[in-house]
């Protein structure tokens, strides 16, 4: 009965193991990229854009909607976190499902996340009809996606940590020892730091950051 047991233990951690394994990565685009999209006069511009957060999609379809004034659409779809929770897509104005949930679909097709992708339209004087909307939203998120670099990234916290010059060759010892990426610093009399870990690393990396006196440590956000 017992080596049934530790069966299945081991069983339930290999299971939780892997499942950390791939929750904790996922496929994103390294760029911003752009596809086009042409049907009857009517001119379809896709903007692919790797983002983080919801405030950055806000951002970033501000910009575009400031940059491509004459559109008479912005349609989009994005979906963030490696999880793949928080996702929305819009049709802004044009028949339902016609235009965001083609564009979405490419993210899905990709199997993307941390992506954006909005498409505006030109309108060339002839009506497409719904058939020819949904081609023509899916081709241009399609083609933007093909023309940027699909990479694998994995889930990381973001730190930063302050400290007195008498600690500075023991934070740098660990942080050259974990192999920790470093996003800025500023080494003068005190020093401040920002790095970046994999999250599932980030227990480990802060049990060890917490054996050294005096050393400010502070979580700023996850990517």
């Amino acid at each position: 009965i017992m080596t049934r047991i530790r069966f299945r233990l081991c069983c339930i951690k290999y299971l939780y193991d892997n499942l950390l394994i791939v929750t904790d990565q996922y496929k994103t685009i390294a760029a911003p990229s752009e596809g086009t999209y042409k049907a009857k006069g009517s001119k379809f511009t896709g903007f692919a854009i790797p983002v983080f957060s919801e405030e950055e999609f806000k951002e970033h379809l501000a910009r575009i909607k400031k940059e491509n004034p004459n559109s008479g659409h912005y349609c989009y779809g994005f979906r963030i976190g490696a999880d793949n929770k928080l996702y929305r897509y819009s049709d802004d104005g044009e028949p339902s499902s016609t235009a965001g949930k083609p564009i979405f679909g490419q993210i899905q097709s990709f199997e993307l996340s941390n992506i954006m992708i909005v498409v505006t339209r030109y309108f060339g004087g002839t009506k497409l009809g719904v058939g020819g909307l949904i081609t023509a939203y899916r081709a241009a998120a399609k083609e933007a996606i093909e023309n940027a670099t699909i990479i694998n990234r994995t889930v990381d916290n973001v730190y930063e940590i302050q400290f007195g010059y008498h600690i500075m060759s023991e934070v740098m010892n660990l942080i050259k020892k974990q192999e920790l990426e470093v996003i800025s610093q500023t080494l003068e009399e005190t020093g401040t730091i920002q790095f970046r870990i994999r999250q599932s690393e980030a227990e480990n990396i802060m049990e060890q950051l917490e054996k050294i006196e005096s050393l400010k440590v502070q979580f700023l956000k996850t990517i």
